[in-house]
């Protein structure tokens, strides 16, 4: 009998000391075996080859933005920063709404609650508090800047904006009007869709620059307003009929008749200071209905200042939003898949390409096999195809077509910075960086799996002007931001 009972103590205590490792080594006072927990944290690697770090968040992203030297994770009802270089988690806090301001060097995140007013900007580094904001309704956030609204009364409202760490507005506007669904994170504003797909996130990007002019859609009005001054230069009721939007620094009335068991339509842009006319193109259809009786419920796709349209013989068109120009054409059969300021991405009619193109020039940069069932997108700093059978991730030089990385993975890309992407599948997150994630830098413009345009040079390498205007001149390697 002693014998057994010695036999049971020895098995509580060993019981007693299992279940006390265990909770010295949840609560981080101490962990015996580091290695082994981390291994058995992680679920199955991202990507072949292995990404830079993976970490298990406590929820589904609802959003994923890189942020300078960090990477910032909206989940349900909290937000968490994390290392770019580690993934170790730097703070977390609870939240219902979170979005990203400012660029690589000044980077904010804005948190607040659904229902209610205010809001706080914090450092992604450090979880300090920088601003906080009691009144605002709505926040919006750009790459060189933030808006915020407050309404004291239904029908008066103040629009301010800020530098994304300023502590003082650089102006405050008056917007008239109900501001009714102007609440939490970037509400809408009458613009244009982009062109996305589900393997991709729509935000990967991170914040986009703030445009001149800005549409807000209040009371059954669109009030335009100058981004650089306040001034609200127009408050515009659209017809019946009509879609409204501002793009490239115009505002754009797009009407829509039916007839003949068919939508005609016609864009009319003016120039929003003096209200002339200053393009006009029919026949054009944007896709701002999409149901029958020509009604017009979704705002024209295209990216920044260009506009998507499908012309009276069924091929794609992009248009410059400011002059109205015809910025590519696309043959029988092409299907453009995503587009920006500068680029475009189109698939071949044989549906086994995507070709690369830079907006205003004819002959096409690059060009990269796709399979029927593979997407594409742009971001800022690289274009991302994601192919399937097998399964991959490949990012490229938007201009030249340069390799900047392959993975084998089915994660989905969910952020994309200067130097790498950040990846995900369910509650699993990694990072991943450009050139070094294969373990040899990618191939340059005239490697094997990928063919520049006639008219690209050894590299490209020349400056990079942004917008189909040559507004923005750059060096080529100047600019990428995270």
């Amino acid at each position: 009998m002693a014998k057994g009972s010695a036999g049971r103590s020895a098995k509580w205590f060993l019981a007693f000391m299992l279940v006390a490792v265990i909770v010295l080594s949840a609560t981080g006072v101490w962990n015996p075996f580091p290695n082994l927990v981390s291994w058995i944290n992680r679920s199955q690697p991202l990507s072949e080859p292995d990404v830079v770090w993976q970490q298990r968040v406590g929820g589904t992203p609802k959003s994923v933005t890189i942020a300078g030297s960090t990477v910032v994770v909206e989940q349900r009802t909290f937000v968490e920063s994390r290392s770019l270089a580690t993934g170790g988690k730097l703070w977390e806090r609870k939240a219902d709404w979170a979005a990203v301001a400012g660029g690589e060097t000044d980077p904010v995140v804005a948190t607040g609650k659904l229902l209610e007013k205010g809001y706080e900007l914090i450092d992604p580094e450090t979880g300090a508090v920088r601003r906080r904001d009691t009144r605002a309704s709505g926040v919006w956030t750009y790459r060189n800047a933030l808006l915020d609204v407050r309404c004291s009364e239904p029908r008066e409202c103040t629009l301010s904006r800020w530098d994304p760490r300023g502590t003082k507005p650089v102006w405050t506007a008056f917007l008239p009007g109900v501001g009714t669904g102007l609440f939490a994170d970037n509400p809408e504003v009458l613009g244009t869709r982009r062109l996305t797909t589900k393997l991709v996130a729509d935000d990967a990007s991170g914040p986009e620059t703030m445009p001149s002019l800005l549409g807000f859609p209040v009371d059954g009005r669109v009030h335009i307003v100058d981004t650089a001054t306040g001034r609200v230069l127009r408050d515009v009721q659209p017809g019946r009929a009509d879609r409204l939007v501002v793009v490239g620094g115009r505002m754009l009335r797009i009407e829509a008749r039916a007839e003949d068991g068919s939508c005609y339509f016609t864009v009319l842009a003016r120039d929003p200071i003096t209200g002339q006319e200053v393009w006009r193109r029919s026949g054009i259809n944007l896709r701002t209905a999409n149901a029958g009786g020509c009604v017009q419920r979704d705002d024209p796709q295209g990216g920044q200042s260009v506009l998507v349209g499908v012309g009276p013989d069924g091929r794609e068109t992009i248009l410059d939003g400011y002059d109205g120009r015809v910025l590519w054409s696309g043959a029988e059969g092409e299907k453009l898949l995503s587009v920006d300021d500068r680029y475009a991405l189109v698939r071949s009619a044989d549906r086994q390409t995507v070709i690369g193109r830079e907006l205003g020039r004819d002959a096409p940069r690059w060009n990269r096999p796709l399979s029927p069932e593979g997407a594409s997108t742009l971001t800022r700093a690289a274009a991302v195809l994601v192919d399937e059978k097998p399964n991959r991730v490949i990012a490229l030089d938007p201009l030249s077509g340069r390799e900047l990385l392959t993975l084998a993975t089915s994660a989905k890309v969910l952020a994309v910075g200067s130097a790498g992407m950040v990846i995900g599948d369910g509650r699993d997150i990694g990072y991943v960086q450009f050139g070094t994630a294969a373990g040899v830098p990618g191939p340059g413009p005239g490697a094997p799996g990928t063919s520049p345009g006639p008219d690209a040079g050894p590299g490209d390498v020349g400056p990079t002007c942004g917008g189909p205007k040559m507004e923005q001149c750059r060096p080529a390697d100047s600019g990428k931001d995270g």
